[in-house]
């Protein structure tokens, strides 16, 4: 049987996978969108990864099957979350347990990307020990083998080419790209070599195996010139190299000897000679240079037998001149074996746990399209509720409908007592001073959240520096003060949001304070209410009166059809989940800008149209009720100025309660809403730390081992063989590293990041381009309250607060523009 070679697997480490997982699905995905709960799933996905990575020592090939499936999860899921969001520190050790100069033993990157590919190398090391333990004696073992060593073969190559992109700074020695490229180089050539096996298993024709073999010697040539590179000393198992070498010989004497039956199968007995004395002495020297007496014995033996045979029926009988050995045609080769690409699943019975999540892409074109939404549907119901609080305010300052009531003089208006009965039903002034008062202890505990996320990366970042100061050039990660910069300029932002939130808190006590003492005249029962109201003459019935009653009606009309209005713009929906989905090209893309225009022209077109037409109508109706008005004033003696003016104002403090109840409840809704996203922010720069935590620990065990290393061994001395070459000198190489000596940091690449930066932090979604309520607070202007929060809103699209960044690509539903 022949002697392959099996590359050691990577070791993994015990890491929790669940909370982070949890956390980023959590904030990716909101309840809008996905309704389903994960737990389960990743619950799943966490002893998958546990049976995966362990199963895999026991080399067995149904150890394939579970890692594969594993590595399969992993693809399915990077596609669906942020994967530069999910902060596990992915611990992996060195495959080879041996470091060299500048190597590491370990490296901690908290990436998704570092874990997948790290599975796909202890996959194709697998392979490699699954293929050298099949019998090469049976078909199935010969065909089994050959497939893994070939598809080990491809998934080192693609390594090779991929690995930096995913790992972003300097790689243990097992993933740098020269490692992977000889590691490739030697699976192809085992390939090659189980090719050779199996024509001799079939019976095939001397002259195929002969080339056969001379194409497993030019591979083994070519992984001997990769193994025996300098950068390589003291790194591959001390067999490794001597066995390259002996077989690189070997199979140039399997050449020599299959060809030289093919000679004698010709009756070139000359020719048949030389190649079997160049096979013989190839023969030796292959276990000479492997140090293993028994390689290649039998077909040694073989060509011994054959040669001693030939030798002596030329002697006796043929005579025929032996030419020289350079002077023969060269054998020609039949190159089998492949790089086999990476399959879509390597699981034949793959099943995704999170099959319900949306693509990236496609959950990315949907949180833009409800921004796009939301920006019109806000806008729209902001212009629909300031029209009608100017008209509020105008019949307010014209005491309507209550003046065209006061029939008595001595009797409070109808519309007066309703409104005192609202706004008693509603709790009253007590009601908006407790409201009021549950705001500070809101805010404090935003603030509370926010100054232990500041400290959390504040400590992080002294700890880094100081151990940069101790280290000095030997601390290679990426300064904290890098990585932070996004985390910072977030905090920054939920700053001034609260600090915004104060400045509205500000403004709502001063509209409650302006209109208190009309707050708690409404408060009150009827009795005092009447006694609060000075006696008046009664309305003198006319046909202006009419007129305005029935102008009265209309506007009660007009808010009722904008309530609907306002109504269907929040309920409005499309399936742009199935749009998306189906307008997915193959290559992840979405031509989201123009699918979201197109669905947003065909719902809310009408409910727009709808909405220029209110406000038209509104310009039209004030200006008839203040014309009426006028002659209503004109015609009308003996009023009291006095009612008049208490009137107006318990109209206006009427206005004003409404008004502060809904702005109490959508700034308490808002420091409820801001707590989730702070907790979200506060779990991410968790996460961060602990993620630097751990790497800063691997870094400083590695320092402390490169530290007490004694330095590399000597490299064994291989044989020359066929055109003399020599392994490298030691000059070739210099004194470099054999592995890129820029440090590119150990964390993710974040989104919104370009290739070019080395070593970026996480970069959340872009703030939203909708107008952030809470920018700005200027004092209500003349001629209507504007709204210091947006108004609450019943479930829907829009549910009336501020935009605010939120980790994982998805923002809360956005508010109002109140000012």
């Amino acid at each position: 049987m022949a002697e392959l070679i099996a590359i050691p697997l990577k070791k993994p480490s015990d890491v929790d996978v669940i909370k982070p997982l949890t956390n980023v699905i959590k904030s990716t995905y909101n309840s809008a969108e996905n309704q389903k709960d994960y737990t389960e799933a990743i619950n799943e996905f966490s002893k998958l990864r546990n049976n995966a990575l362990w199963r895999a020592f026991e080399k067995y090939e149904s150890s394939l099957e579970v890692i594969y499936s594993y590595y399969d999860q992993i693809c399915a899921l990077e596609g669906k979350i942020p994967t530069h969001e999910l902060q596990i520190p992915f611990k992996w050790k060195d495959a080879f347990d041996r470091t060299i100069f500048g190597g590491k033993l370990s490296l901690t990157i908290s990436t998704l990307a570092y874990e997948k590919v790290c599975v796909l190398f202890n996959i194709a090391a697998l392979q490699s020990s699954v293929a050298a333990t099949q019998s090469l004696d049976s078909d199935e073992g010969l065909k089994l083998a050959a497939k893994l060593f070939q598809q080990s073969a491809g998934i080192f190559n693609y390594l090779k080419g991929n690995v930096m992109l995913a790992i972003q700074q300097e790689p243990t020695p097992d993933m740098s790209p020269e490692t992977l490229g000889a590691l490739s180089s030697l699976m192809l050539a085992q390939a090659q070599e189980v090719f050779v096996y199996k024509a001799i298993h079939d019976n095939m024709k001397d002259s195929i195996v002969a080339r056969l073999a001379a194409q497993a010697e030019e591979l083994y040539a070519d992984a001997l010139k990769l193994f025996q590179k300098e950068i390589f000393r003291a790194f591959w198992d001390k067999e490794w190299v001597p066995l390259i070498a002996g077989k690189q010989a070997g199979y140039r004497a399997m050449a020599e000897f299959y060809q030289a039956l093919v000679c004698k199968a010709n009756k070139t007995i000359g020719e048949e000679i030389a190649r079997l004395e160049r096979a013989v002495e190839l023969f030796k020297s292959a276990q000479q240079r492997s140090n293993k007496p028994t390689l290649f014995q039998d077909f040694a033996h073989k060509a011994q037998r054959n040669l001693t045979e030939v030798k002596k029926d030329n002697d006796f009988i043929y005579h025929e001149r032996i030419p020289d050995i350079k002077t023969l045609e060269p054998i020609g080769k039949a190159s089998v074996a492949k790089l086999l690409p990476l399959p879509e699943y390597f699981s034949a019975n793959f099943k995704d746990a999170f099959e319900e999540l949306l693509p990236v892409s496609v959950h990315h074109a949907i949180s833009s399209y409800e921004v796009r939404k939301n920006e019109l549907v806000n806008a729209e119901i902001t212009r629909l509720r300031d029209s009608t609080q100017v008209l509020n305010s105008v019949l307010a300052s014209l005491n309507l409908p209550a003046a065209i009531e006061d029939t008595s003089g001595t009797e409070l208006p109808q519309s007066l007592l309703e409104k005192a009965a609202s706004v008693r039903v509603a709790g009253g002034i007590k009601a908006l001073e407790t409201a009021m008062n549950d705001l500070p202890d809101l805010l404090q505990r935003n603030k509370d959240i926010l100054d232990e996320s500041e400290r959390m990366l504040q400590e992080e970042r002294e700890s880094d520096d100081q151990l940069r100061e101790q280290f000095k050039e030997r601390w290679t990660r990426i300064p904290s003060s890098r990585l932070t910069e996004q985390f910072t300029m977030n905090a920054q932002k939920y700053r001034e949001i609260i600090n915004n939130a104060v400045t509205a808190d500000k403004v709502v006590r001063e509209k409650f304070e302006s209109h208190r003492e009309g707050m708690e005249i409404l408060s009150q029962d009827e009795d005092k209410l009447a006694s609060a109201v000075p006696i008046g003459s009664g309305v003198q019935e006319s046909r202006v009166v009419f007129e305005l009653r029935r102008l009265m009606e209309e506007v009660e009309t007009i808010k009722a059809e904008r309530d609907v209005i306002e109504s269907e713009l929040k309920s409005a929906t499309t399936d742009m989940k199935t749009s998306f989905l189906s307008a997915l090209a193959k290559d992840g893309t979405i031509d989201e800008p123009n699918l979201s225009v197109e669905s947003i022209g065909k719902c809310y077109g009408p409910l727009q149209k709808q909405v220029r037409e209110s406000l038209a109508r509104q310009e039209e109706l004030i200006s008839n009720i203040q014309a009426r008005h006028a002659e209503f004033t004109s015609e009308q003696s003996g009023s009291g100025s006095s009612r008049e003016t208490v009137l107006c104002k318990l109209a206006a403090a009427y206005d004003a309660f409404k008004e502060l109840k809904a702005n109490l409840q959508e700034g308490a809704k808002f420091y409820n809403d801001l707590t989730q996203l702070l907790v979200v922010f506060q779990n991410k720069i968790a996460d961060f730390c602990f993620a630097r935590k751990t790497e800063k620990e691997e870094l400083m065990k590695d320092l402390t081992t490169n530290l007490s290393h004694a330095g590399p061994a000597a490299t064994p001395t291989i044989p020359s063989h066929h055109g003399g070459y020599q392994p490298q000198s030691s000059n070739e190489g210099g004194s470099q590293l054999p592995y890129p000596t820029q440090h590119q940091g150990s964390m993710p690449v974040p989104y919104g990041a370009t290739p070019a930066a080395p070593y970026p932090t996480y970069v959340p979604p872009p703030m939203p381009t909708t107008y952030n309520p809470y920018a700005t607070m200027p004092y209500p202007p003349q001629g209507g309250y504007n709204y210091p929060y947006p108004q609450q809103q019943p479930q829907g699209p829009y549910t009336g607060y501020a935009t605010f960044p939120r980790y994982g690509g998805t923002n809360p539903p956005h508010g109002q523009n109140p000012w």
